[in-house]
């Protein structure tokens, strides 16, 4: 069992490794000019971005389906453990730096109380009292509220089209969630949560952004899935929540492990080195078509009706996305990438 484990790591951190390796010394190693050079470690991060919001979109309706037979804290505190010794096993296995200095101690968890564990607390509840591509859709507000605090924090600049686009990305909110503040019978709790979830996730990505890393992306990211899930770890002893692993459907093994495979690990490592490269605001680009493919995969995959008050929310957010995303210096950084 051990030899399988190493080999499957092994496997693992060939593809983490041969991404950031590739993208990084292709000139050294195989000759290339700096022109070439440029042009295909582009390639390699625009299939990052590609494969992140494939991954992540599809998420939501996988997420969906395992809430449905296990318990909030218990799938969070599986996932982020999981997640982490993976992610921890494929630093080590590739020779990757793990340790982080006593100064970068407090950073660390600092980001996992807003990236790891309020992003996961918020959306596990959310998920459970709203459909997968309404939550999507709010969730992925993020990059509004990254354009507020990477202001307040990190002294970014935000101009006339990022307040336009703020506006616009606000109205989408009220549309889509409006109609269920209004009626008393619906609770806009599943709402309210995915918002919390959107903000603590802008705060966690601006606060990993302001700090210098010492140790691979890959290593802090497993650093910060196991932070994060020691607060669903103790949850689940204290709260006393009890769940048969071996009860749940096949259908929910099957999204559980799409969870813990790709949006878990591969995702939450794509994403904080996409994060490492861009300023805060732009590093959401990543993040932009996720929602449609959450509203997409969710009406096919759970037959969620997508109706006119969703579309015209989504075009609103994309479009404010889109206004806060593209600015003057995007083309010079993504060229640079």
């Amino acid at each position: 069992m051990l030899k399988y484990a190493r080999t499957i790591a092994a496997q693992l951190s060939f593809v983490f490794l041969e991404v950031k390796a590739r993208s990084a010394n292709v000139v050294e190693r195989i000759g290339m000019g700096t022109t070439t050079k440029q042009s295909y470690r582009s390639r390699v991060h625009y299939f990052l971005l590609l494969a992140l919001t494939l991954f992540w979109g599809l998420n939501w309706p996988a997420m969906k389906i395992v809430l449905m037979e296990v318990p909030v804290w218990w799938f969070r505190a599986i996932c982020l453990l999981i997640g982490g010794l993976g992610l921890m096993s494929i630093a080590v296995f590739s020779g990757q730096r793990v340790s982080l200095p006593k100064a970068q101690l407090k950073p660390l968890l600092i980001c996992g109380v807003f990236l790891v564990f309020g992003w996961h607390i918020f959306t596990g509840y959310g998920l459970t009292q709203m459909p997968a591509g309404r939550s999507a859709i709010i969730a992925f507000t993020m990059p509004l509220w990254a354009t507020i605090f990477s202001a307040l924090i990190l002294n970014e600049t935000i101009t006339k089209k990022k307040l336009a686009a703020l506006f616009s990305g606000l109205m989408g909110l009220i549309i889509l969630i409006g109609p269920d503040i209004v009626l008393i019978q619906k609770s806009p709790m599943g709402a309210f949560l995915m918002v919390c979830a959107a903000i603590s996730w802008a705060l966690g990505t601006v606060l990993f952004k302001r700090t210098k890393w010492s140790a691979s992306t890959t290593s802090v990211a497993a650093w910060l899935l196991l932070f994060g899930a020691i607060p669903f770890v103790l949850g689940v002893i204290v709260g006393g929540y009890r769940f048969e692993l071996f009860s749940i459907s096949t259908k929910s093994i099957f999204a559980f492990t799409y969870v813990l495979i790709f949006p878990m690990m591969f995702c939450q490592w794509c994403y904080l080195e996409i994060v490492s490269i861009l300023p805060a605001n732009l590093a959401a680009l990543s993040t932009l078509a996720i929602p449609l493919i959450g509203v997409l995969s969710s009406g096919f995959i759970l037959d969620e009706v997508l109706g006119f008050q969703e579309v015209i929310s989504l075009i609103l957010i994309t479009g404010a996305l889109l206004g806060v995303l593209i600015s003057p210096d995007a083309k010079r950084i993504v060229k640079d990438i």
